[in-house]
């Protein structure tokens, strides 16, 4: 498995702002699709939004009008912007690559990174 690392985590106010991002380091096979994905405190993982080779993207309801994921200029890089940010979207987030997407649903890999932490909070 290639690491996979993400960063950009950290403490935001309500209505604000982070970008994430993650790298696949070390791979020199182009990542066909990635998901994001986070788990709350006291919550079971859940999808946020998905990117596959061409740049279509899919999101969960809830995060489709807030967050925008893309990919990167660098090979095996993606992002994940997120505005408007509420305190309920306080939780780890978690990038998966190397998944199938079927439809519009994101079916993780086993390539997890270690998450970063996003608290909003005021």
């Amino acid at each position: 498995q290639v690491p996979v690392v993400e960063s950009g985590g950290g403490l935001v106010q309500p209505g604000g702002s982070l970008t994430l991002s993650c790298a696949a380091s070390g791979s020199f096979v182009p990542i066909a699709a990635m998901g994001w994905f986070r788990q709350r405190p006291g919550k079971e993982r859940e999808f946020v939004a998905a990117i596959n080779w061409i740049g279509s993207s899919y999101y969960a309801d809830s995060m489709k009008d807030r967050f925008t994921v893309s990919r990167g200029d660098a090979e095996n890089t993606f992002y994940l912007q997120m505005n408007s940010l509420r305190p309920e979207d306080t939780a780890v987030y978690y990038c998966n690559t190397r998944g199938t997407i079927r439809g519009e649903n994101y079916i993780p890999s086993d390539n997890w990174g270690q998450g970063t932490q996003v608290t909003v909070s005021s």
